[in-house]
């Protein structure tokens, strides 16, 4: 009959007193380094978090638990950062100004339009995100012919007191001497309350052909 082998971490050559149990083994220091570095780092808590399971798998210590979770933080840092990253370069795209007079037609944001950019067609009244803007020297339905800017530290002062300010530069006088003003229709856009929190504070007036035009309406 043969003797099973003692258990793991026992010497059977050494007498053990009743209740005795062979030391856990340590903790992998990395794998404690590894949840602040990528809750911080994000990238590094991900390579720290790797280092730490190798170091566990050679050396036999604990904390796979922990080296996993800095992997998890880290990743989620890092994605957290690029998105956060994406968010403000399209944020800064999208309120850049742009030439007045574009050499090719693009799309742009409403809040990129400057005095002088050519429609190739004038939006629908209502909320305005995306216009197509082409060069004034090609056919177009409209035109940003006046603007207004407010303070950037102002504060709200109502949609009718916004569109009353902005109204009162979007007159025919704005208009080159040879344009006939009753066959356009000047129309006012201002920001809402919402695109005000976000640092809106441009106010336009587009005047608008009965039929396509090319060239400019001012000066």
């Amino acid at each position: 009959m043969s003797t099973p082998p003692p258990p793991s971490g026992y010497d059977q050559d050494v007498y053990y007193a009743p209740g005795w149990q062979p030391a856990a083994a340590r903790t992998e220091p990395l794998a404690f380094a590894a949840i602040p570095t990528g809750l911080l780092l994000g990238p590094v808590g991900v390579g720290v978090g790797a280092a730490a399971l190798a170091r566990i798998r050679r050396n036999g210590t604990r904390g796979v638990g922990l080296a996993w979770a800095g992997i998890a933080l880290g990743l989620a840092t890092t994605l957290t950062a690029i998105a956060v990253t994406v968010a403000l370069l399209l944020g800064g795209a999208a309120t850049r100004a742009l030439p007045a007079d574009v050499s090719a037609p693009q799309d742009a944001h409403a809040r990129q339009l400057v005095l002088g950019n050519c429609l190739a067609d004038l939006p629908d009244d209502g909320p305005v995100t995306t216009v197509r803007v082409v060069p004034c020297a090609e056919p177009h339905e409209a035109q940003v012919v006046a603007r207004t800017d407010f303070s950037a530290d102002s504060l709200w002062p109502g949609q009718g007191d916004v569109e009353s300010r902005v109204s009162r530069v979007c007159v025919p006088a704005v208009l080159v001497d040879d344009v006939d003003p009753a066959g356009i229709e000047l129309s006012v856009w201002t920001p809402s309350e919402e695109s005000w929190t976000e640092g809106d504070r441009t106010g336009l007036c587009l005047a608008a052909t009965p039929v396509l035009t090319e060239g400019s309406l001012i000066d």
